[in-house]
């Protein structure tokens, strides 16, 4: 130790540093010589981050999740058993003859369109050579419109429509039992009936604006390098059948880099392992809680059923987010890649929806363009407002909701097309949250469009008609679970 005012090595006194750095460590410093507001208060002048209150809620859904698998293993054990599930051979061999033989409708439209092309070509020839004639040019102009060809045309494309998607229903209703290969038959009998529609819709127009463009909008730029009836062909119809979208154009946006294989091997790859999983969580998770549920519903025991659906609300949405990642991700993708199409965006950003109807614009855009390339602007020109034919919209959705999962569980209930139905008063409540300035009313809109889609319709849809189909046909498994 250095004795008093000796000098250091760097030549200062080790007396006067040492009281210097006394006098820096007073107890009276002055703390509070500003004003100042809690970071999450309202005078706050800037907004804290929430990233470390994400990441809490992230560990704690992951935990919770833990948790369960930890529970549902002690209590169930391995639930998976390949062999074990109830499908009929028949079940299988219509499976395949049914996806096989629906997209010959698509073919019969184009044999009913050619032949609707070349009365018009003749029409066009009969008009040309009577131009001269002013007379005869009118007359002929009034009778090409009100052609009772046209409706003959018309009522073809219909029956050749409806039967795509009624033998479908019919065969998936009566004859195929397991629920699964029931809704792959009738989810493409659907999505085959759509493009069936559009077909007709899209030719029907573009026969209109050949024969008189002067009554219609002019048509699209990219659609002169393919005008009608140039495209009423085998190949321009089997990209159609094949391309990622529900909407018929002759001319599509086409991508401008080669196929890339490791782009398509590495889209199919999570679409396997993503159903994979989807399958996993469905019979280890999904199947007990539902199995647990009937007797419950049966008794009507309410706060039971609620416990139940509260408890499924988390399985339900890791399946069904995985199956959006899978579909509109994954595989859709894969098949635009493929096939060269070039608009990939198949969604927005719906998990950031302010309102419910954002959320249907946003998550599922192939079926979005259609409903409103077809429905709801046909219906807004001929003068409905746009309350009504969004509201006739979600009508025509509810109903193809309801077929979808009523047909194949062999229960049309109504429960899938009153939730469609639903989303009109909610859609109509929720839009002024989206319309409001601030990020705080669009988060209650967020908040109300994830609470009725997942933690009350979903679930609850899956217990409705899982007791239907219980209550109908008896358990599928012949192993009793014990109540969760």
């Amino acid at each position: 130790m250095s004795a008093p005012g000796t000098i250091n090595a760097q030549g200062t006194d080790e007396n006067v540093n040492f009281k210097e750095q006394k006098r820096s460590y007073c107890h009276f410093t002055d703390v509070h010589c500003k004003n100042g507001a809690s970071q999450l208060d309202y005078d706050s002048k800037s907004i804290p981050s929430l990233e470390g209150f994400r990441n809490l809620m992230v560990l704690a859904i992951v935990v919770l999740i833990m948790r369960l698998i930890a529970e549902n293993s002690m209590k169930y054990g391995v639930l998976i058993c390949i062999r074990c599930h109830d499908y009929r051979r028949q079940d299988v061999v219509l499976a395949v003859l049914l996806y096989a033989l629906v997209p010959c409708h698509l073919f019969l439209a184009l044999i009913i369109e050619r032949t609707a092309a070349h009365h018009a070509q003749r029409l066009v020839g009969q008009r040309k050579r009577n131009e001269d004639d002013t007379t005869s040019y009118q007359l002929q102009l009034h009778t090409q419109i009100h052609d009772p060809t046209w409706i003959v045309v018309a009522f073809a494309h219909t029956v050749n429509a409806t039967l795509c998607l009624t033998i479908t229903s019919v065969a998936a209703y009566y004859y195929i039992n397991h629920p699964f290969i029931g809704t792959i038959c009738e989810l493409h009998a659907i999505i085959v009936w759509l493009k069936n529609c559009s077909y007709a819709f899209t030719n029907r127009d573009l026969r209109m604006a050949m024969l008189h463009p002067h009554l219609l909008p002019a048509l699209p730029k990219n659609f002169k390098s393919c005008p009608y009836p140039n495209n009423i062909t085998v190949r321009n119809l089997s990209y159609f059948w094949w391309a990622p979208t529900l909407v018929y154009q002759p001319v599509y946006s086409r991508m401008t880099h080669p196929r890339r294989r490791w782009y398509i091997a590495k889209r199919l790859a999570e679409a396997a392992s993503l159903s994979i999983f989807m399958w996993f969580a469905s019979a280890q998770y999904a199947a007990p809680t539902l199995k647990n549920s009937l007797q419950m519903i049966a008794s009507l025991d309410f706060i039971s059923i609620v416990e139940r659906i509260l408890k499924l609300w988390i399985v339900s949405s890791i399946i069904w987010l995985a199956g959006f990642f899978a579909v509109f991700q994954s595989m859709l993708n894969a098949l635009a890649e493929i096939m060269g199409f070039g608009d990939r965006e198949f969604y927005t950003d719906w998990w950031n929806s302010p309102s419910v109807g954002t959320y249907w614009q946003s998550w599922n855009k192939p079926v979005y363009h259609f409903m409103k390339r077809h429905i709801y602007i046909p219906l807004r020109g001929r003068g409905w407002s746009r309350s009504t034919a969004s509201a006739m919209v979600f009508v025509f959705s509810g109903v193809l909701h309801e077929a979808l999962v009523g047909i194949p569980t062999h229960n049309i209930l109504g429960v899938a097309f009153v939730g469609m139905v639903i989303q009109i008063p909610l859609s109509a409540s929720t839009m002024r949250f989206e319309r409001a300035e601030g990020t705080n009313a669009k988060m209650i809109g967020n908040f109300i469009f994830w609470v009725s889609f997942c933690l009350v319709g979903q679930p609850l849809a899956a217990l409705l008609y899982f007791f239907a189909w219980q209550a109908k046909y008896g358990s599928v498994s012949q192993q009793l679970v014990r109540p969760a």
